[in-house]
C-alpha cells in the first residue's frame, strides 16, 4: 500500500507549493510514535493472529496484489470493463473445465519455489467473482469464450512470484481476464477495519521490507519527504517493530526540518531500519494504518 503524505499550509495554486511554517511530510508529528500508533499495531497483530487462526491448516500463501489481473489495456469506446472485471461480473458463455490441472508450483524471484494443485477454471471463475472490490451496478458483464492455463506474476508477502493463472478469453475486447490459480484454502487473508473519512487511521503506511535470512534487521520503503531533516523541507525517519509470534507491524516516525520554508507536495521514496526482538523467519511483515502484509525480500 503507497504511503501517505500529510500536507500542511496554505495552497498558492500559481506557484503550486504550499506556504509553510515548520510543515513536515510524512508521519504524524515529530518525536516518538503516538499511543494510537502502537493501538492500532496491537490491533492489526491480533487480527492477523485471528486470520491464521481461521485459516486451513494447510494454508501457506500470502497474497499482497490482486489475484484477478488482465493482459493488454482496455480499448476506449468498450464500456466499463475494468469496473466488472473488479466488481466480479464475469460470466462463461462456454463450459469451463471442472478438472484440476497437474501439479504446478509457485516461484519466487530468489529461486526458491512451494509446489501445489492449482485450482480448475470453474473454480477459479467463482473465487474471481467471489473477490468484489466495488459493485458497478451499471456495468454490463464480461463474456468468456475460452480460456487457458499460463502463469501470472504476484506480488507476496514474500516478494514477486511467478504462479500458475487460468487465463480468460474476453468477448468483444483483445484484453484477457486472469485469475491466479491458487484456491482460497491455500491462502491467508486479514480484512482491514472499515475506513472511517471522519476518524482516518494514522502513521505512515510501509510499502516494502528487506532483510538478511536468520538477520533481526528489517529495512522498509515507503513514501516520504525527498530531503533529509538537515535541509529544508527535509526530514529523517526512524523506525520500531511492535511484534507478535505470527506477525511484526513497522512503525515510521518523521523527525522534520524544524525551519520554515516553500516546499512542494512531492514525495521521495525513502527506507528506514528497525532491529527485531529475533530474527523474521516466517512472519508477516504488516503496515499501520490497516494491518496489511506488505511484500519482503530475503537475501542470504
Amino acid at each position: 500500500m503507497a504511503g501517505q503524505l500529510r500536507r500542511c499550509g496554505i495552497l498558492v495554486p500559481l506557484l503550486l507549493m504550499v506556504a509553510l511554517s515548520g510543515c513536515w511530510v510524512g508521519g504524524q508529528g515529530p518525536g516518538a510514535a503516538t499511543d494510537r500508533e502502537h493501538r492500532q499495531a496491537q490491533k492489526a497483530l491480533d487480527r492477523w493472529a485471528a486470520a491464521v487462526a481461521a485459516a486451513d491448516e494447510q494454508a501457506w500463501f500470502v497474497p499482497v496484489g490482486e489475484m484477478t489481473g488482465q493482459v493488454g489495456d482496455w480499448e476506449a469506446g468498450v464500456g466499463q470493463n475494468k469496473e466488472a472485471m473488479y466488481a466480479g461480473m464475469v460470466e462463461a458463455a462456454i463450459t469451463l473445465p471442472t478438472e484440476t490441472p497437474p501439479a504446478g508450483e509457485v516461484r519466487w524471484e530468489n529461486g526458491t519455489s512451494h509446489p501445489l494443485d492449482p485450482i480448475s477454471a470453474q473454480q477459479a471463475l467463482q473465487e474471481l467473482k467471489a473477490a468484489v472490490v466495488q459493485a458497478c451496478p451499471e456495468c454490463a458483464s464480461l463474456q468468456i469464450t475460452a480460456t487457458r492455463l499460463t502463469t501470472a506474476q504476484i506480488q507476496t508477502s514474500r516478494g514477486p512470484a511467478l504462479a500458475p493463472a487460468w487465463e480468460f478469453t474476453i468477448q468483444g475486447t483483445a484484453v484477457r481476464v486472469t485469475r491466479i490459480a491458487i484456491g482460497a484454502s491455500d491462502t491467508i487473508t486479514v480484512t482491514p477495519p472499515p475506513w472511517d473519512p471522519y476518524d482516518p487511521p494514522v502513521g505512515l503506511s510501509i510499502e516494502s521490507a528487506t532483510g538478511r535470512v536468520g538477520g533481526r534487521e528489517l529495512t522498509v520503503g515507503f513514501t516520504g519527504a525527498p530531503r533529509p531533516g538537515a535541509e529544508p523541507c527535509g526530514a529523517d525517519y526512524s523506525a520500531e517493530a511492535v511484534e507478535s509470534a505470527s506477525a511484526v507491524v513497522v512503525i515510521v516516525t518523521a523527525h522534520p526540518n524544524p525551519f520554515s520554508a516553500a516546499c512542494t507536495l512531492v514525495g521521495a521514496r525513502r527506507t528506514a531500519t528497525v532491529e527485531l526482538a529475533e530474527a523474521l523467519d516466517v512472519r508477516i511483515v504488516l503496515e499501520v494504518k490497516q494491518g496489511l502484509p506488505v511484500p519482503v525480500v530475503m537475501t542470504p
